[in-house]
């Protein structure tokens, strides 16, 4: 049986930075391993014909409220950028080129720093100063990353990323596949928990 619980997410989500909190720790719980993606939650919305919940003023005041008591509700820190959403493809490409170039285990650091810069600091991860300010911080080169975020070979990867998502049923984030079983949204994670301890329901 495959033990990998496929995990996607979009840097610009909420509540992909709390399920990225968890949802590491709930897969070791059950021996299983994570496999991150980082995808573009705009091209799954369009491909599924739907918008942002932030773009309905109704659904806009009700995200806004629900994103931090989430977030405390995991007990996590939780800081609303002063820019939402923001387009987060370069991020995306950077992570890209570091699970190919350097392993999983990179990428995934990367994914939890950018996570927390946007979530718990309000870093605009869609300015370059930002972004290239984050890379330093965690130890890549920076003139690096940029090359890499602006390189067709890497912008063909993430594109590659978000059409194998869509293929696979993705339609928001985060998104996770367990023994093939879809689950979305950060509030699945009894439903997670419970497959992975007893099987399906």
């Amino acid at each position: 049986m495959d033990r990998t619980i496929d995990f996607w997410f979009d840097f610009s989500s909420p509540y992909s930075y709390i399920a990225s909190e968890w949802i590491g720790a709930l897969a070791a719980r059950h021996g299983r391993r994570v496999s991150w993606h980082a995808i573009l939650l705009g091209v799954t919305f369009q491909a599924a014909e739907l918008k942002s919940p932030v773009s309905h003023p109704l659904k806009r005041e009700y995200s806004l409220r629900d994103f931090p008591r989430s977030a405390r509700y995991e007990g996590l820190p939780y800081r609303m950028p002063p820019v939402f959403p923001i387009p987060t493809q370069n991020a995306a490409r950077v992570f890209w080129w570091l699970h190919d170039t350097r392993g999983a285990e990179a990428a995934e650091a990367w994914a939890h720093a950018g996570l927390r810069a946007v979530f718990t600091r309000g870093v605009v991860l869609s300015e370059a100063p930002a972004l290239r300010a984050l890379a330093a911080e965690q130890g890549l080169d920076a003139d690096a990353c940029e090359r890499v975020w602006n390189d067709p070979r890497w912008k063909a990867r993430l594109k590659r990323a978000n059409d194998e998502a869509i293929a696979a049923g993705v339609f928001g984030a985060p998104f996770f596949v367990v023994d093939g079983e879809p689950f979305w949204g950060n509030d699945r994670r009894p439903q997670i928990e419970r497959w992975l301890a007893s099987g399906p329901f």
